[in-house]
């Protein structure tokens, strides 16, 4: 076996990746309840006017702004506008309605008069003083949020608490959305002993399964978790015939490297033509892509760090084109310390985010060993990756770092 691999910038090896999947997954119409988290597969627009009708802004009372222009002044309530009544009271010279924050405006008024700026009187109200605003105080015009047609979210927008408040009061009770990709995640390799087993010599704690699963859930994927694969070909053939069978993309951990026990490795070589390459960042080097039957398979190093990272740059953006989803900007965040880069490579550092005394952004790595691949524990303290461009050799206290958010 060739230990010779094809050297690629992380945009090169993604660029590969992506065109396992050219087009994201098919469109489901789901109710407003089971769409939290789901991405939008089309435009949602309002079926009329936000709001629908003029309504008031405050409690008090609707009144014509001639009537109330020279306050203090005393009108007579003819009557009273909950919200969600139907009604519209007739007001003449000298009369006024009290209203609920709300409620239509009555056809007549044209200014509300806040309850604090009267005597609150039920028959007769004293007026003390005239909005501040002028005519048309405390009214919310009918479309003032939006007219009919007018765009409340874009396809590929995620559909948080906030989004799916806006289409709801936009009158809609379902929406198009993508159906979530389905992702098997496989951790491969003899030396991994499920959590709360008894170790052996040589023998390590299985996290990547854990870990990647969970990612991809926060991502939008339904996800399918075997038990570890071990290192033995018909096993590993096996596990792959049944995912690929089940799944959108396969996710592979262990066995991407050159070793001479990478079983994974040879068997997605010898029965898939598999493409393994080095990619020029740190941790994170050996890579490769396959079609199994037809399913893409992605794999991944299997140092916990490596695997964690590489999801994040490589699997993420796979993610999002399944789900015609927009990959999730960068930001920017000044190192809190100096460490140092390996040269060539792009470095990506588990790092917490902080505010500094200036208000910046700053970034420190999570662990006092940067990015080693191996360094598990310092995934659960960071927020964000830092990256170090590929000529940077050293990081200084107040450089300025590219961050990738991990929220």
């Amino acid at each position: 076996m060739s230990t010779t691999r094809e050297l690629l910038t992380l945009e090169q090896y993604v660029a590969e990746v992506l065109r396992l999947v050219p087009d994201p997954t098919p469109v489901e119409v789901v109710a407003l309840d089971d769409a939290h988290g789901r991405v939008l597969a089309g435009a949602v627009t309002a079926r009329g006017q936000v709001p629908a009708f003029a309504n008031s802004a405050m409690d008090g009372y609707a009144v014509r702004w001639a009537d109330v222009a020279d306050a203090p002044v005393e009108l007579a309530v003819v009557g009273e506008v909950p919200a969600g009544s139907p009604h519209d009271p007739a007001i003449g010279p000298g009369e006024c309605v009290r209203i609920m924050t709300g409620a239509p405006v009555p056809g007549d008024a044209d200014t509300i008069v806040p309850v604090e700026l009267t005597d609150g009187g039920e028959q007769r109200v004293h007026v003390t003083a005239a909005p501040e605003r002028g005519q048309g105080a405390h009214v919310r015009g009918a479309g003032e949020d939006l007219r009919a047609g007018d765009l409340v979210a874009e396809p590929g927008t995620t559909l948080t608490a906030r989004v799916l408040s806006s289409v709801a009061a936009a009158g809609h009770a379902e929406v198009p959305v993508r159906r979530r990709p389905v992702v098997a995640v496989a951790a491969t390799g003899d030396e991994l002993v499920a959590p709360g087993g008894e170790l052996g010599r040589g023998q390590v704690y299985e996290s990547n399964a854990t870990h990647l699963a969970a990612t991809a859930r926060e991502q939008g994927a339904d996800v399918v978790v075997p038990p570890t694969v071990r290192d033995e070909a018909a096993l590993v053939v096996r596990a792959l015939d049944e995912l690929a069978a089940r799944a959108d993309v396969v996710v592979l951990t262990g066995g991407a490297s050159v070793g001479a026990y990478d079983v994974a490795r040879d068997v997605l070589t010898e029965h898939a033509g598999a493409t393994y390459r080095h990619v020029r960042v740190q941790p994170g080097k050996p890579q490769g892509w396959a079609l199994w039957q037809g399913t893409p398979v992605v794999a991944l190093p299997g140092n916990p760090v490596s695997a964690a990272i590489s999801f994040e740059v490589v699997v993420r953006p796979l993610l999002d084109a399944l789900l015609g989803r927009a990959p999730r900007p960068t930001t920017r965040a000044v190192a809190a310390t100096g460490w140092r880069s390996p040269p060539g490579r792009r470095q990506l550092v588990p790092v917490r985010i902080t505010q500094g005394e200036d208000l910046r952004p700053l970034a420190t790595p999570s662990h006092r060993r940067g990015s080693a691949s191996h360094m598990v524990t310092s995934l659960a303290g960071a927020d964000a990756l830092a990256e170090v461009p590929e000529e940077t050799t050293e990081v200084a206290p107040g450089d300025l770092l590219t961050i990738r958010s991990l929220a």
